[in-house]
């Protein structure tokens, strides 16, 4: 027999990603307190630097997962009309991935 459990998993990734969120702007603010990029080229050498693009990559990756599964859940509680629903899914969709591209594609242009 197997128990449908509709809420939880959102609710886990909700918690989860706002915890991994606050963690990675904490972390972020102690470095800027206590190292502060002085210069562009500086700024551009750190973030470039694989454990900061990858803290990066991984900072957008859950800041989108934690903004869908939000949307997702509001659009779900008060858009009744099932068209509508699908549409505004599907535009926030489309827009959290292109959001993704563009910070991939910042990432690795930064590369060179």
């Amino acid at each position: 027999m197997r128990r449908t459990v509709t809420g939880l998993r959102a609710w886990l990734v909700q918690r989860i990603s706002a915890i991994c969120l606050l963690l990675l702007i904490v972390l972020l603010l102690i470095h800027f307190l206590l190292d502060p990029p002085r210069s562009y080229l500086a700024w551009h050498s750190w973030i470039m630097s694989p454990d900061v693009s990858i803290a990066t990559f991984v900072f957008f990756g859950v800041l989108l997962t934690h903004a869908w599964v939000g949307v997702r859940d509001v659009v779900m509680d008060y858009v009744h009309p099932l068209a509508l629903r699908v549409s505004a899914l599907a535009v926030v969709g489309v827009g959290l991935i292109t959001i993704a591209v563009w910070v991939m594609r910042i990432l690795l242009m930064g590369r060179g």
